[in-house]
């Protein structure tokens, strides 16, 4: 933080007032579920985007990212807040600004802010969605807003899918929004009703393993398997009474599934309805503390990902499949959106060094260079740090 007020002085030449922090993200299990209408069980983690920030006299914005150092600072006007592919990362809090201003006429003056974020480019742990949350706490402080969390939240999702592009679920910006340390969030995308779970594993701690390939969200077949979903949706609605997949029980699921003739369509919705059930038997297993079954559920997660709806490929498997074969590992699977990014591992604790050389080990052979590893505690929600007085 010393640093990137430091920088902040540099770029504008003046000190920052207001410091804040936006978390990342992990989901335990629930995968492409929250845009199904089913159930989530995300956790923030400590790794996140730091903010620090200015108000001006004028109506000039002005970011700057140390992550993307040769890009500079973009600037542009209150008054100007089109989307514009040149403003790159940018374009992700400048979303942000454009809705709050249209709400709170109140923000009628510009502002500075440096940002840097220590959560690895791409690895999907909900980077864009912790800049969003960043800069609209950030905002709503600088002008003294009192918004409400979720109306917050509901912004940051609003950036995404109509700003961005991307048509995504609500997920990641709540947990960002609504993150607490040392519990996870089984949260009903349905009705938003959530409850704070406490992530105590006793002897085994929750492995974060990159595949250290990019992914871009936006330009992957996200979009295309929430098409697949609401078509698979449409045709089991002429027997069934239901909003979303999220609704539908295995049961019922299996009973009609015979009315979805393409297999294709057929296989996502199996996934989206088998891995809502998993998420809640997950939450009863880490009330129950029942590690064992925790992590069988893991397991099956990835295989429902990787067979019915194709979201692996080689990076995640490999991840994946050989941390499970590791002693003392009780699961893992793919975490995010998936085609690269992140897998998690829930590994006892005596065990992350065995998990980290056999699983390099076989993803080297397999896939030609490294995987990278993280083991992070479980974080607060976006928050500001130190606000300054007298500014």
């Amino acid at each position: 933080m010393s640093k990137l007020k430091q920088v902040f002085q540099s770029q504008f030449h003046k000190e920052p007032t207001l410091s804040a922090f936006a978390p990342g993200r992990i989901n335990l299990i629930g995968e492409h579920t929250d845009y199904n209408g089913g159930y989530v069980f995300p956790a923030a983690i400590e790794l996140g985007t730091y903010g620090v920030a200015r108000l001006r006299e004028d109506r000039q914005i002005n970011l700057y990212s140390l992550n993307f150092e040769k890009t500079g600072v973009i600037s542009f006007s209150l008054d100007n807040l089109d989307y514009n592919a040149d403003h790159q990362w940018a374009n992700y809090p400048k979303g942000m600004i454009r809705y709050l201003v249209e709400q709170y006429p109140e923000i009628n003056t510009g502002f500075d802010i440096a940002i840097e974020g220590n959560i690895p480019n791409g690895a999907s742990l909900s980077s864009s969605a912790s800049i969003e949350l960043l800069t609209g706490h950030i905002v709503t402080e600088l002008f003294h807003i009192d918004i409400d969390r979720l109306d917050l939240v509901k912004l940051g999702q609003r950036v995404e899918n109509q700003f961005i592009g991307v048509n995504s679920g609500i997920m990641d910006q709540f947990i960002v929004g609504f993150g607490k340390k040392d519990h996870a969030i089984l949260l009903d995308t349905n009705t938003l009703d959530y409850h704070y779970v406490p992530t105590e594993f006793g002897e085994y701690k929750i492995s974060i393993m990159n595949t250290n390939k990019r992914r871009e969200l936006a330009e992957s077949k996200y979009n295309e398997r929430r098409s697949e979903c609401e078509a698979a949706l449409a045709l089991l609605q002429k027997r069934l009474n239901v909003q979303t997949l999220g609704e539908i029980s295995v049961e019922a699921f299996e009973a009609n599934q015979d009315i979805i003739k393409d297999d294709v369509l057929l296989r996502r919705a199996k996934h989206a309805i088998t891995e809502n059930a998993r998420t809640k038997e997950a939450y009863d297993a880490l009330q129950k503390h029942d590690f064992e079954t925790f992590g069988q559920l893991l397991n099956a997660s990835h295989q429902s990902l990787k067979e019915d709806y194709e979201v692996t490929g080689i990076e995640l498997d490999t991840l994946a499949e050989s941390a499970q074969a590791v002693e003392g590992v009780l699961g893992a699977r793919m975490t995010g959106a998936g085609f690269a990014g992140c897998a998690i591992a829930l590994v006892h604790q005596d065990k992350i060094k065995d998990l980290e050389k056999q699983v390099t080990e076989k993803y080297v052979d397999t896939v030609g260079y490294a995987p990278s590893f993280y083991h992070v505690d479980i974080a607060d929600g976006v928050r500001t740090i130190t606000e300054l007085k007298g500014v």
